[in-house]
């Protein structure tokens, strides 16, 4: 299938899928509309993880650090002065954060700003371990970030964290940031930068001996990768209107992390398919931490019993399929086509 003709069709696409967004948007309740929000921040984060672990290569369990730089900026800059006022009662916020209001959307970009550059300052000293080391570290930091804003309460309203956040959690606010995302990404992808990053992933030293400053791309990822965790740290800090450091444990990375390795290890559609299974899988899966009863036998809810499905899922994968779903395939309407045409050949 020639490209002009792909083109096309991933237009048709995007038209269809923005007309389901608006009826979605004036149909749905509000439960089902906070699934699909969700999707779209999953969406976001995963795909700023992609392009550290998919594509480089590189083991990052810092994402929910990032994620919390973006979400905070974000929340401080669109707070009226008023709110600010009335939620720090340990200590009053600094100037000059607590008299200045911004529109969401500028507030957002600087969130991820401010996370690419939290990323770019991390990533500098860190970039120089890899595997596990550089995992650990990530991690560390993530850590650092979580405990520093549970500790500055002129800054972060410390453990209380912020309230009254205004909310933008519609449709077409978390899915406009999710297609840019996918468009930034998708160009990355088949620019020379993209190729770069996939050649550091499958042989670093082959890459370096081609002349390749490996280094320096590694960090450049890793800063687009904090970019994105950032925006969706501000999506989701609106969605929830309320945040503070226990949102963004290591949980939040791992959910991330399961995304990313379940859809395909530098997949893009792959982890796009797989945000969607994800989140919706853990909002069916709120039964297993209710009570239920079982052939007259009670039993009790237990708190966190998705987490564990989850990770018996993440084992499953790692250890029967590492490359994911897709690996690092595309789905793409030339595949799509094929597949079609050998089904029809079976039948």
């Amino acid at each position: 299938m020639r490209w002009r003709d792909e083109s096309f069709l991933n237009a048709l696409l995007v038209l269809a899928f923005l007309g389901f967004l608006v009826w979605a948007q004036r149909t749905l309740d509000d439960y089902k509309l906070r699934i699909l929000n969700l999707v779209a921040i999953n969406t976001v984060a995963a795909l700023g993880l992609n392009l550290i672990y998919g594509f480089t290569g590189m083991f990052s369990l810092g994402h929910a650090g990032f994620m919390a730089v973006g979400a905070y900026t974000c929340a401080l800059l669109i707070m009226s002065p008023l709110q600010k006022k009335m939620t720090f009662i340990i200590a009053p916020l600094m100037e000059p954060l607590a008299s200045v209001q911004w529109p969401f959307l500028p507030a957002l970009l600087l969130g991820g700003i401010v996370a690419a550059l939290f990323a770019l300052l991390i990533g500098m000293p860190v970039l120089k371990l890899s595997g596990d080391y550089l995992g650990i570290a990530t991690l560390g930091f993530a850590e650092i970030i979580r405990v520093v804003a549970n500790n500055v309460p002129w800054l972060t309203n410390g453990a209380l964290g912020l309230k009254g956040i205004p909310s933008h959690a519609n449709l077409y606010w978390n899915w406009g940031v999710a297609l840019f995302s996918l468009f930034v990404v998708v160009n990355i992808a088949r620019s020379n930068v993209g190729n770069v990053l996939k050649a550091i992933r499958d042989d670093e030293v082959a890459a370096r001996a081609m002349g390749v400053d490996t280094y320096r791309y590694r960090v450049l990822a890793f800063t687009l990768g904090g970019f994105f965790a950032g925006l969706a740290g501000g999506l989701l800090g609106s969605l929830l209107t309320t945040i503070d450091p226990k949102t963004f444990t290591f949980f939040l990375t791992f959910n991330v992390l399961t995304i990313v390795v379940a859809g395909g290890l530098g997949s893009i559609t792959g982890t796009v398919v797989s945000a969607a299974a994800f989140t919706v899988l853990l909002e069916w899966l709120r039964f297993v931490e209710s009570p239920t009863t079982v052939f007259g036998i009670h039993i009790p809810g237990i708190s966190g019993m998705r987490m564990v499905v989850f990770s018996l899922l993440l084992i499953a994968i790692i250890l029967f399929r590492q490359e994911g779903f897709l690996g690092d395939r595309e789905i793409t309407w030339s595949s799509l086509r094929a597949a079609l045409a050998r089904r029809g050949g079976r039948s």
